[in-house]
């Protein structure tokens, strides 16, 4: 079996369940001494953008955070390299770039005044559960920035998260190295000119659900669902900062400029 050739000594590989991922893979799992994901200092995930995120998550979940070098064998490969032939996956990993993902931590309070609490890699979205519009209150560095906010929804977006659910919503997209999150309202009615806001990192963003049990909101990071909620902050979780590993001229970076000009 090939040796690493990348400074990692234990690789793992975790494999989507798909067909083309799976067919993919058997070629590599004679490509390396693989270990499991909890002894590894790398993990190579092939599959899409959603089974990249599953693994981050759980990599969150379990607290050992490793870099992740990510083979596209979804649809966008947003978060993923090109699935390519070329040169040696050793020979990739020891080409690749580093690239830091700073996910969201989000603590919801529900209305019967339970707590819940999850991590964010790509955005948090609050969202109203009935035809009712959904009233918030907007708070940011602890000040009171929209009174009442009548809409659908609202969402918290990464720069990683930027050009998904954000995007679909006319939001901005954001260079990942630039500190910034992006708010961005869904379908606003009151105040019906205002469409969102750009800002540092390093300012909590919190919700008030007004008129809760009329108008009950439910909240999602990434995948994770709570319902019935009555408040909700959001911070960046730097202590929780995630490695994604890119080839050469193929980085996340370039993918967000490139995303900008697609007509």
């Amino acid at each position: 079996m090939q040796r690493s050739l990348t400074g990692y000594d234990r690789l793992a590989l975790a494999v989507s369940p798909t067909p083309r991922a799976q067919e993919a893979a058997a070629v590599l799992r004679h490509a390396h001494d693989w270990v499991p994901c909890a002894q590894a200092q790398a993990i190579v995930v092939v599959g899409g953008d959603g089974f990249m995120l599953q693994t981050l998550h759980g990599m969150l979940d379990s607290g050992h955070i490793v870099p992740a070098y990510g083979i596209n064998l979804g649809t966008v490969g947003f978060l993923m390299n090109r699935n390519r032939n070329s040169r040696p996956l050793a020979e990739r990993l020891a080409r690749a770039r580093s690239l830091t993902v700073s996910p969201l931590w989000m603590t919801a309070v529900r209305q019967d005044g339970t707590q819940f609490s999850s991590c964010a890699i790509n955005e948090v979205s609050l969202l109203r559960e009935t035809r009712q519009t959904a009233k918030l209150r907007v708070t940011v560095g602890g000040k009171v920035r929209i009174a009442e906010l009548a809409c659908d929804g609202v969402l918290v977006a990464t720069p990683a998260g930027s050009t998904a659910y954000n995007l679909s919503a006319n939001g901005p997209i954001l260079p990942l190295a630039c500190g910034l999150l992006a708010l961005t309202p869904i379908s606003a009615f009151r105040p019906r000119r205002w469409r969102g806001a750009i800002l540092p990192d390093r300012l909590a963003i919190e919700f008030s659900v007004l008129e809760a049990e009329k108008r009950p909101v439910s909240a999602v990071a990434d995948q994770k669902e709570v319902r019935d909620i009555a408040s909700i902050r959001i911070e960046v979780a730097h202590e929780r900062d995630l490695t994604l590993l890119f080839d050469p001229g193929h980085s996340l970076d370039e993918r967000i400029v490139t995303e900008q000009f697609v007509i």
